[in-house]
């Protein structure tokens, strides 16, 4: 990266408001650093919501457009950090524009950073400076060869392979990715005591468990809407025995299981009915199962063996997901689907185990998507269709 001037930062700050286009057609050729202050007021706007920690200082920097779309945010960085210990030394091996190197080393005695692209490392350097920290090196290499010639004994490992094929296709499996996690766990356990593995949502847990037999905890983290990543923890110390702990883990629980727990547990079945309430497992608690532990832990009624949402007749407290008040209980007839619309003509459509799309009961029921209301569309014991009209608590 060029080394700028106060008057390239105090540029930024004046325009972070601005359009970008508008800008680029306004400041054209009036300056040799005009494209870089644009670049960066439009990463800063990109990141607005997703790096407030960092873009707190005013001499941030980012070398690209894809850097900024491609970083971790501050949440999910905090989550990684809080996965090592107070003055462990860490290596990450996969750095990027550095969001978890910076949050490690607030925590860890060093943290070394490999990245094999250049601009990546000096962005690093200058920002791990602006930022003041001093335990971070940032070294420009490829991660396996970094490995193979190196003495270094670290605390942890950190990896967020990249989730691209050589055609540019989406990919999933750790196979799959770049660099391949499984290959390298010879080499990486050879220099480290512990592995943080970032992944994809998309990935089976019973696989990566079984990809990775020292796994010690697993994490399905993401927020109300959706699950936005798979971590896992390594250890490479632990005994080889040691059954792995799940989290489904969310901005307001941390659902905690083994697998054994689940196949143990006995869950309860029955059709809702009158009044009561409706539980929606969060996105997390999808990702991971323990759809057994919920009814036995909550004791909660399932509705369905393949229909995961769950009823009581009185409220129970602290459900891992959404709860709803149950206003109307209907069969899947043809005269409640004539009539549907005329009683609820807005409503927001979910579909379970149904058969229909939710898409396709909106337009079978010809109402409009929207209203305060929310229409289950579920498949019960012995697979009966119901539609469970309920209001979020």
């Amino acid at each position: 990266m060029r080394n700028h001037n106060d008057e390239f930062w105090t540029w930024i700050q004046d325009h972070l408001n601005e359009n970008p286009a508008e800008l680029s057609l306004k400041f054209r050729g009036k300056t040799p650093w005009f494209e870089d202050a644009i670049m960066q007021v439009q990463c800063r706007r990109k990141t607005k919501k997703k790096l407030e920690k960092e873009l707190t200082n005013p001499q941030f920097y980012f070398p690209s457009t894809l850097s900024a779309e491609q970083c971790t945010g501050d949440q999910l960085a905090s989550f990684h950090a809080s996965l090592i210990n107070t003055g462990d030394t860490v290596l990450d091996l996969t750095c990027g524009l550095g969001i978890d190197t910076l949050h490690f080393a607030e925590i860890a005695k060093s943290v070394t950073a490999i990245e094999q692209n250049p601009e990546l490392c000096e962005a690093l350097e200058h920002n791990a400076s602006v930022l003041g920290f001093s335990n971070i090196t940032v070294v420009n290499a490829d991660c396996i060869e970094f490995l193979a010639n190196t003495d270094e004994i670290y605390d942890v490992a950190f990896i967020d392979p990249a989730r691209r094929g050589a055609e540019g296709e989406r990919v999933y499996g750790l196979h799959d990715c770049s660099p391949d996690v499984i290959t390298m766990l010879p080499s990486i356990r050879k220099h480290c005591r512990r592995l943080i593995i970032k992944a994809s949502p998309m990935l089976d847990i019973t696989q990566v468990i079984r990809d990775l037999p020292l796994t010690r905890s697993v994490y399905a983290t993401g927020n109300d809407t959706e699950c936005k990543e798979i971590v896992t923890v390594v250890d490479f110390e632990q005994n080889d025995s040691a059954e792995p702990t799940i989290h489904a883990l969310s901005s307001s629980s941390d659902f905690a299981f083994t697998k054994s727990d689940e196949a143990a547990a006995n869950a309860s079945f029955s059709e809702p009915h009158g009044t009561g309430f409706l539980y929606e497992p969060n996105p997390e608690i999808m990702k991971t199962a323990p759809f057994k532990l919920l009814s036995q832990i909550f004791k909660l009624d399932k509705i369905g063996s393949n229909t995961h949402l769950y009823w009581s007749k009185n409220r129970i407290e602290g459900f891992p997901g959404n709860v709803f008040r149950i206003a109307r209980i209907l069969d899947y007839s043809s005269g409640n689907i004539k009539r549907f619309a005329r009683e609820f003509p807005s409503i927001m459509v979910t579909a379970r185990n149904f058969g229909l799309t939710a898409d396709q009961l909106r337009k079978k029921l010809k109402v409009k998507d929207g209203g305060d209301l929310r229409l289950f569309a579920v498949s019960s014991i012995n697979d009966k269709k119901i539609m469970i009209v309920a209001e979020e608590e």
